[in-house]
């Protein structure tokens, strides 16, 4: 989180990048460890999404094999690239089935995400990943960012599974950022970023943890939808709600490609 020349690998729906101002603004001047739950120093990072989780694990791990990996299915591309895209998708399904989460899945992530529809990470309800091609041609990911990447996460720790797990031993002073799937604005809009899908009971207990995390001296940030029941959630028990204007990137209707976010915190900066 400190180390502001480590870009992103992928492009990820509800990224943070166009908050990245509003967020330093309201962060805790100093803190201990940092925990990211949800992903996206000494830090703690972590999300439901296996593929996603095997993706940081290898870059962390064998940047030069993901990157011969990745380079090797770019100039393997066809003259037929839709038809590349799918066969590469078909075969990236093949192992989400096999759940073989291995250095040529990472690869597959990632050269999917750059090359499917606004890098949607989108499953059905089998968890097979369903986003169409954007007929893109452009080389995956940068060689020198992969290396900063790399570096980077030696000092983090990555997990795998539920939030309330990846932040038990989150303490006095350390800075909390939650960035989960959003609530969604309305019963139609898309929420199947994992198979087992982050329902209105989750978003309860994810407001649960914040109330509890908070009580234990943390300094707490949220994200989400600005809606009346993430308001309800967390409004009136002295947080500070701040709504922004966003681009929204996934929405097929160009016209409705904005929108508004909150930002939760503490009214203070300091870590208490």
């Amino acid at each position: 989180m400190k180390n502001s020349s480590v870009a992103p690998f992928v492009k990820w729906a509800g990224g943070k990048r166009q908050l990245l101002t509003q967020i330093r603004e309201r962060m805790p001047e100093k803190y201990n460890r940092y925990y990211e739950p949800f992903i996206g120093g000494d830090a703690v990072i972590n999300d439901i999404n296996k593929a996603l989780i095997n993706t940081y694990q290898s870059i962390k791990t064998v940047p030069c094999e993901f990157l011969g990996e990745i380079n090797r299915l770019d100039e393997e591309m066809w003259e037929d690239g839709k038809a590349y895209f799918y066969s590469l998708r078909e075969q990236y399904n093949d192992k989400i089935m096999k759940e073989e989460l291995d250095l040529e899945m990472a690869a597959l992530f990632v050269f999917l995400n750059k090359h499917c529809f606004n890098g949607l990470y989108r499953v059905n309800g089998k968890g097979l990943f369903n986003v169409p091609y954007n007929n893109s041609r452009r080389k995956s990911v940068d060689t020198d960012s992969i290396k900063a990447i790399s570096k980077y996460l030696k000092s983090v720790t990555i997990m795998e599974g539920d939030f309330e797990e990846a932040c038990k031993n989150a303490d006095t002073g350390d800075f909390v950022f939650l960035d989960s799937p959003y609530a969604p604005l309305n019963p139609t809009s898309f929420e199947s970023y994992t198979k087992e899908g982050f329902d209105v009971e989750s978003h309860k207990r994810l407001a649960d943890l914040f109330d509890e995390l908070t009580a234990r001296g943390c300094f707490c940030m949220l994200t989400n939808h600005n809606t009346e029941f993430i308001h309800e959630l967390y409004g009136k028990k002295g947080y500070k709600i701040d709504v922004v204007s966003v681009k929204r990137f996934i929405n097929a209707d160009a016209s409705k490609r904005v929108g508004e976010e909150v930002i939760i915190c503490l009214l203070r900066r300091e870590a208490i």
